[in-house]
Parts: C-alpha cells; structure tokens; sequence
C-alpha cells in the first residue's frame, strides 16, 4: 500500500458540508500496546477503514470515551483542529505518545 492510500477524504464526514463552528462526534480508543498512544475515529469501531498495517503497530483498541469535538475545545495533548481535519479528510486521527526525556539532576 502506497504512503497516500487510505489517506483519501472520509465517505462519512464531507467537509464541505461541515460548517467550521459545528461539533464533530469521535471516539477515542488506547492502544493495548502502546502507553499514552490514542485513536481518535469519526465513525465508531470503524477499524475496518484505516490503513493497513496501522492496527498492527497499535495492538488491540480499548475503547476510552466519546467526544464532542468543535474549534474551542480543548484537548490535553492534541491541536483540536488537527485532530478535527484529521477526522474530515481520513476518519481517524492518531495520538502518539509523549517523547520522554529522560530527566537527570547532577549532584551539588
């Protein structure tokens, strides 16, 4: 599979019929093999629909919550625009985890 398949505008959401302010309904599912790696889908349990190989690397999805997503709200660790263009043009949109840095204090 090519890098741009399953890249293509989402047939459930069409943004040219979704006005900037209105709300986007997703649901949000962690990955059982990643910590802190989320999958944000504009339809649920809509796993048939991603790119290949994407749930291979993400392990068994555990369904978090539902959201309610529009311009103003705001997400901990996610630019809600993104997350929602993310969600227009490809159904899903991935959170990957924090890159940790390892914090080390040098003695006095």
């Amino acid at each position: 599979m090519s890098r741009n398949q399953g890249l293509s505008r989402h047939p459930a959401v069409n943004p040219e019929h979704h006005p900037a302010g209105e709300t986007i309904t997703c649901w949000i599912y962690r990955s059982s093999r990643k910590d802190e790696m989320y999958l944000y889908l504009a339809k649920q349990d809509a796993f048939d629909d991603l790119p290949e190989g994407l749930l291979e690397q993400f392990g068994r999805p555990q369904r978090v919550m539902t959201l309610e997503l529009h311009p103003g709200r705001a997400l901990a660790r996610a630019d809600v625009t993104r997350v929602m263009a993310n969600l227009l043009e490809q159904g899903f949109h991935l959170q990957l985890p924090p890159k940790l840095e390892p914090q080390l204090h040098y003695g006095e």
